[in-house]
């Protein structure tokens, strides 16, 4: 299914987390890898002549270090690495690199590296929402590089809200899940937090657990078409906050699931996915249905 993975490397400390899960994925997948660094427009804003030239300098550098770093390291896990360096916007010249060689998947971290624990990179929220493959988030860790045993996903979780978007996901979570013969968890959350239930009936809820049962079994007979095992959940209350304490308590190593629901604009990360992408100590494959 996924025959060539992109994973984009700033050169900066913090990203071998990412750079890691790509090509322990590739190594499960047979996939190659394509490692590509960014000379970002604007590193040398406000600078002129030779410091100019320095700092771009020093960017290049530190980017065809880490690519050559990559290279190494795919060489000992027997993954074929393919470097490249690109200029411009970083999130468009990602995009636009996977666009150009039919990537089928891209592995970046969650976080940038100046920001904290609750915040998404700026680069990482515009591919999520933009990106012609599915885009596995993986957050930052500093670490001891990954043991012989890294990488194995055991326990998948598949959050839905019956969207197309959140079925496209889906299905991709239980292709990696049939590759590393991993337990699926299909979980769906009825959101009691809203205003408008809030100020209506309670009987409401009997119609919205049903579409959720109805959605939640729609990814459950996939799964046991894959003949995988699959167990289901039906929980409430705000659905980020419950899908966060479902994959921790279940102890889940993937979360598979849209870039925004039902009702959300396209090209706009959803508030359910973003607020699980901040809190996530694990892995998140998102999918946009592009």
């Amino acid at each position: 299914m996924y025959d060539d993975i992109l994973v984009p490397i700033d050169g900066q400390s913090g990203t071998d987390e990412a750079v890691a899960r790509g090509l322990y994925l590739a190594r499960t997948f047979d996939a190659r890898v394509h490692a590509l660094f960014v000379l970002a427009d604007g590193i040398d804003s406000g600078l002129s002549g030779a410091d100019r030239e320095t700092v771009r300098d020093q960017a290049r550098t530190r980017g065809e270090e880490a690519l050559a770093s990559a290279e190494e390291w795919g060489t000992e896990l027997a993954v074929t690495v393919r470097a490249a360096v690109r200029e411009g916007v970083p999130a468009e010249a990602i995009r636009e690199y996977a666009a150009e060689q039919a990537v089928d998947l891209v592995v970046m971290g969650t976080r940038a590296r100046d920001t904290g624990d609750s915040y998404i990179g700026s680069t990482t929220q515009r591919v999520l929402v933009r990106s012609p493959a599915p885009v596995v988030a993986v957050p930052l860790d500093d670490s001891a590089l990954p043991d012989p045993g890294y990488g194995a996903f055991d326990r998948v979780v598949v959050p839905t809200d019956g969207s197309d978007v959140a079925e496209h996901a889906a299905t991709h979570g239980l292709a990696v899940a049939e590759h590393y013969g991993a337990d699926i968890r299909v979980v769906y959350v009825v959101d009691t937090t809203t205003h408008e239930l809030a100020d209506t009936s309670r009987s409401i809820l009997g119609p919205l657990r049903e579409g959720g049962r109805n959605a939640v079994e729609t990814i459950a007979e996939e799964a046991r078409d894959r003949n995988l095992p699959v167990s289901t959940a039906m929980l409430e209350g705000s659905p980020a906050g419950e899908i966060h304490r479902y994959v921790t308590g279940t102890g889940a190593d993937l979360v598979a699931m849209g870039t925004h629901g039902s009702g959300s604009r396209d090209g706009v990360l959803g508030s359910t996915a973003t607020r699980v992408l901040r809190r996530s100590e694990v892995p998140v494959l998102t999918a946009n249905n592009r």
